[in-house]
């Protein structure tokens, strides 16, 4: 009888469990958590809804309490991926849609670009994290963090900041300085937030590298090169290494032979976490099976191949009908556009 009540409760419990995604059906802002006020919100909007207008290019927002709500556990890189695939952001031939994902209480966020950037962006994307918006994010002002960030992301983009893509040289330049003139304050921030970015990297490299006490027998410890190291990890952490998803250093203590190892994630790495060995070792391929049109909806194949156990599998995913140029800037329909796992992600 005990063995028949568990199994009812794993049945139970397994729709609960399973993974969702938001309902990002309309609009570019969906900020389920309140982070930004109506009129913040708003702000955010007209310039998503101006880059689609100008340049064609779907950006949304997204904010969600945490990701445990729509069953996922681990990494927000594999969440990240599969949201932007779910919902087809971006246009399906090109694939230059952003996603811009903050899980509130789970203190991370991910700036997840389209397949047709490869991994151009990366580098980019994380500068803006680091440095545009997690000084505002840490004074919990998420609202100005997203705002500055939407406007770093834009410009890296198309060359131009909202709000300037008509403007001639004159009032380009006029409002260029009005700008500058009237966000003085946040530049000397951002810059000073640009400073202290680099002094906290110095800090972490130097803790990283600082000298280690042997646990046991109070020995200082060396760290292996990387030629040496392998012997003491596992397969997957030497294909983590080789992908540079992961870097691992082994410490080892050469009185009594005992072994730490520490591991430090790559932000600039766009391999997913495999969902059989776990390691950072998974890439993903979209690849349109039928496009989308006005009429009708698409369907494309994601294939997710695994570089050290050879877990491979795929999912189906529907495009989306194409919307009209004039509904699409107004409501922020998708036209199938996905991702292969590019960008970069951080936590404060």
């Amino acid at each position: 009888m005990q063995r028949l009540i568990f199994l009812f409760f794993i049945v139970l419990a397994g729709p609960l469990l399973a993974q969702s995604y938001p309902d990002l059906s309309r609009g570019y802002v969906h900020d389920f958590v309140d982070l930004m006020t109506d009129e913040e919100e708003a702000g955010v909007r007209e310039k998503l809804e101006e880059l689609h207008r100008e340049r064609d290019i779907e950006f949304l927002v997204v904010t969600i309490e945490t990701m445990s709500k729509y069953g996922h556990s681990g990494e927000i890189e594999p969440f990240a991926t599969g949201l932007f695939n779910h919902r087809g952001i971006g246009d399906a031939t090109r694939n230059d849609g952003i996603l811009m994902l903050v899980s509130r209480y789970d203190r991370t966020m991910r700036i997840e670009v389209g397949s047709g950037y490869g991994d151009s962006k990366n580098d980019a994307m994380a500068a803006i994290i680091d440095d545009v918006m997690f000084p505002h994010f840490r004074d919990d002002d998420y609202a100005r963090g997203i705002d500055r960030g939407v406007d770093a992301i834009i410009h890296n983009l198309t060359g131009v900041w909202p709000g300037e893509f008509n403007a001639s040289l004159r009032e380009k330049l006029a409002n260029r300085f009005t700008s500058v003139i009237s966000k003085i304050g946040d530049w000397i921030f951002v810059a000073y937030a640009a400073v202290a970015g680099l002094v906290f990297r110095l800090y972490r490299r130097w803790k990283r590298r600082r000298p280690r006490i042997c646990p046991v027998d109070g020995a200082q410890m060396v760290r292996l090169n990387e030629a040496e190291d392998d012997r003491y990890l596992e397969q997957g952490q030497i294909v983590e290494e080789r992908l540079r998803s992961v870097d691992h250093d082994v410490w080892l203590c050469p009185d009594c032979g005992h072994v730490t190892i520490e591991s430090y994630k790559s932000i600039f790495s766009n391999k997913g976490a495999c969902r059989s060995c776990q390691f950072r070792t998974l890439e993903a391929e979209s690849t349109v099976l039928e496009s989308a049109t006005t009429t009708s909806t698409g369907l494309k194949r994601i294939d997710y191949t695994c570089a050290n156990c050879g877990d491979q599998y795929h999912t189906h995913a529907t495009i989306p009908r194409r919307s009209s140029s004039s509904s699409s800037s107004s409501s922020g329909g998708s036209s199938g556009g996905s991702s292969s796992g590019g960008g970069a992600s951080g936590s404060w």
